[in-house]
């Protein structure tokens, strides 16, 4: 195909639906310090910023007291490295990868999980060859929405392309490099599909080879 590019993608809510296991290691945390579970939906819409935020969500809603912060973050991570047994592929993701690779579009992953947890669930999925460059949560001092982490994913697989991903931390980091963005509809937005910048956006894996086609053929060589 003309005009290979790099793509990079999101983790949690573009490729994987691991809210499930974030919530079960919630709320044990949660059930361990005697504060009451949270429910899934909850727990979903504060996902995307990474633990730090997560956590202050959590404290926010529970209304904890910030001192326990550290421990209930570190009792969190314990639990949170290698929670893969209710998280699940959206359906579709690994045909798409397929695909891209094969057309010789390089992959790489920009997430604000953590890499220890990143670096587990990817492994987990048979996904870690296909993705040489992964970029973290805890990779640089900033985070997205800021585009420092998607600058550096660009840059660590030879020039700028597209990004992909769920969120308004996503839209609003591609909106900040910027980067064409691809939007998938079936992860963890808060606000409407319209009030997020995107070049496209897709709800099922499937779309996606022929929306970076597209995408690609308008780049120059």
């Amino acid at each position: 195909m003309p005009n290979p590019c790099p793509i990079v993608l999101d983790l949690d809510g573009t490729l994987i639906d691991s809210a499930p296991d974030i919530h079960a290691c919630v709320n044990a945390v949660l059930r361990q310090h005697r504060i009451a579970p949270l429910g899934l939906p909850r727990v979903r819409s504060f996902i995307g910023g990474g633990v730090e935020l997560l956590w202050s969500r959590i404290m926010a809603a529970c209304r904890i007291d910030p001192a326990h912060r550290p421990e209930l973050i570190a009792a969190f991570m314990a639990r949170y490295h290698d929670a893969t047994a209710l998280t699940r592929l959206f359906p579709g993701v690994t045909e798409a990868l397929g695909r891209l690779a094969d057309d010789g579009h390089p992959l790489g992953i920009c997430t604000n999980k953590p890499m220890g947890p990143t670096r587990h669930v990817l492994q987990h999925f048979g996904l870690s060859q296909l993705f040489p460059v992964v970029i973290g949560g805890d990779t640089l001092p900033k985070r997205k929405p800021d585009p420092a982490p998607l600058r550096l994913a660009f840059d660590q697989l030879g020039g700028p392309g597209l990004y992909v991903g769920d969120s308004e931390f996503d839209a609003d980091c591609a909106a900040a490099m910027p980067a064409p963005f691809l939007l998938f509809t079936g992860g963890y937005r808060l606000k409407p599909e319209a009030e997020l910048p995107h070049l496209a956006a897709f709800d099922r894996f499937e779309q996606l080879p022929t929306l970076v086609a597209d995408a690609a053929m308008t780049r120059p060589a």
